[in-house]
């Protein structure tokens, strides 16, 4: 069983209207939500081998925010990534090392909740309350834990099992 984790960038800035999109920072709160989701996962023990993110400065504000890792993973920056859709982002998926056993992606929507979505479903979405919270929304530095039953080239929709969706609100010290 391998394992695909999925987080969305935190919030980042709109203060400096001059900034092409890709440049833009994490704002205070980002950086804090950030903080309270690298928190949470030490404490579910989610440690991936390879890290593939966006090469949008906020993606890589985001890593460094939620970094280190109990393991060193491979730390993958990559501008395919950027504002991709998810059909875009299961290709990139299926190149991954068979050799990796959990993978973290960190990007954009709509592209990532299209993926979540992608990953569940149909047959997935009945019944789970977390599956229809990321129909509902997928908020910035919020993370989707999958099991993955397939090897990673052949990863393909309904391919994943919802383990959990953490948003920020779900983390109270990421409120404040």
């Amino acid at each position: 069983m391998r394992q695909l984790l999925l987080l969305r960038h935190a919030k980042s800035s709109w203060d400096d209207p001059s900034l092409a999109d890709h440049a833009r920072p994490l704002n205070a709160r980002g950086r804090r939500a950030a903080q309270a989701m690298a928190a949470a996962m030490r404490d579910l023990g989610l440690s991936p081998d390879v890290v593939l993110v966006s090469s949008a400065r906020r993606t890589l504000q985001t890593l460094e925010a939620i970094s280190p890792f109990a393991d060193s993973p491979l730390v993958e920056p990559m501008d395919d990534l950027y504002l991709a859709p998810w059909p875009r982002l299961v290709e990139t998926l299926r190149q991954v090392p068979e050799t990796a056993r959990s993978v973290l992606l960190i990007g954009h929507n709509p592209g990532l909740q299209d993926l979540a979505l992608a990953l569940i479903g149909g047959a997935g979405m009945a019944g789970s309350a977390s599956a229809r919270r990321i129909a509902e929304g997928f908020p910035t530095c919020a993370l989707a834990e999958f099991a993955v039953a397939s090897s990673w080239h052949d990863l393909a929709e309904g391919g994943g099992r919802l383990v959990r969706f953490l948003a920020p609100a779900d983390l109270p010290e990421a409120v404040t």
